[in-house]
C-alpha cells in the first residue's frame, strides 16, 4: 500500500475534523480511499478525524462488503463481513458506514470519499427544506462544485440499510446524469462528498456547507431566491467553468 495514499487520506482527515470548520466532533465522520481494485482505505470506528493516525485507518476488501448490498443478512453477520473484510486481522475494526464507502469507491472517477455532519447542512437536513436544498441551487459556485442537484437519501438506520438507500439514489442520479454526484445528502443525518482527489472532496463540502449557510440566512429574509434551471444548465455547460473544475481538481 502507497505510504503516499495513505497520507493523503490523512491529510483529508485533518482537513475534514478541524475544529474551526464545524464539521465533524469527537468520533464524528469517516472517509476513504481506492487502494487498488481490490481493496480500500477506511477509517476505523471510534477514531476521531481530526487527530487520526495511521492506527485509525483499515485496509478492507472490497470482495467481503459489497454483497452486504444485496440479500437478507442478520446484524451479526454484518459484524462478522466487516472484521472479515480487513486486511490485517490486528486492525482496528472498520466503521459501519465503510459498506456505503465500499459502494462509493467502486464508482468510475471516485477515488476519495469524506462523510462528516457539517452544522448548517445539518440545520436544513434536520428541517422540511431539506429537498429544495438538494435540488436547487443559489449561486454559481455551488453548481460549479457541487454540481447541478445533490442525491438526498431518506433517513435511515446506520449499515446496511443506508449503503442500500445510498445506493439506490446513486443508481438513479447517475441514469439520470451519467456520472456520479459531488455530493449525497442524508437526511437527519449529514453529507458525503466524492471526488477524484482530496482536494476535490474538500472543494465540494466546504462549498456545500458555505451554501447551506447562505441558505439559512436567505430564508430568514424570506428566500431563499433560487436559480432557474436555465442558469444552472447555464453555468454547468459553461467551458470557463469546467476549467475552473478542472484547476480545483473537481
Amino acid at each position: 500500500m502507497s505510504s503516499d495514499l495513505t497520507q493523503k487520506l490523512i491529510g483529508l482527515c485533518h482537513d475534514l475534523g478541524r475544529e474551526e470548520r464545524g464539521m465533524a466532533i469527537l468520533g464524528e465522520g469517516n472517509a476513504s480511499t481506492r487502494v487498488d481494485d481490490e481493496t480500500f482505505l477506511v477509517k476505523a470506528s471510534g477514531h476521531c478525524l481530526g487527530t487520526l493516525g495511521e492506527p485509525g485507518l483499515t485496509l478492507c476488501r472490497f470482495s467481503t462488503l459489497l454483497p452486504l448490498l444485496e440479500g437478507t443478512w442478520a446484524d451479526e453477520d454484518v459484524e462478522r463481513l466487516l472484521l472479515e473484510s480487513r486486511v490485517d486481522k490486528n486492525a482496528a475494526k472498520p466503521s459501519v458506514e465503510g459498506l456505503f464507502h465500499a459502494y462509493l469507491l467502486s464508482l468510475p472517477g471516485i477515488s476519495f470519499v469524506g462523510h462528516v455532519h457539517a452544522i448548517a447542512v445539518n440545520q436544513i437536513l434536520c428541517s422540511p427544506r431539506a429537498e429544495e436544498y438538494a435540488t436547487k441551487r443559489t449561486f454559481p459556485d455551488e453548481i460549479v462544485c457541487c454540481g447541478t442537484e445533490s442525491v438526498l437519501v431518506p433517513y435511515t438506520d446506520p449499515g446496511v440499510h443506508l449503503a442500500r438507500a445510498i445506493a439506490s439514489g446513486v443508481k438513479d442520479f447517475m441514469e439520470r446524469h451519467g456520472e456520479p454526484p459531488r455530493i449525497i445528502l442524508l437526511q437527519n443525518h449529514g453529507i458525503i462528498g466524492l471526488g477524484g482527489s482530496p482536494a476535490g472532496v474538500m472543494a465540494s463540502l466546504m462549498m456545500a456547507e458555505k451554501a447551506a449557510k447562505i441558505f439559512v440566512g436567505a430564508a430568514a429574509l424570506g428566500g431563499p431566491v433560487f436559480l432557474t434551471p436555465e442558469n444552472v444548465a447555464r453555468i454547468s455547460g459553461r467551458s470557463d467553468e469546467h476549467y475552473r473544475r478542472k484547476v480545483l481538481k473537481l
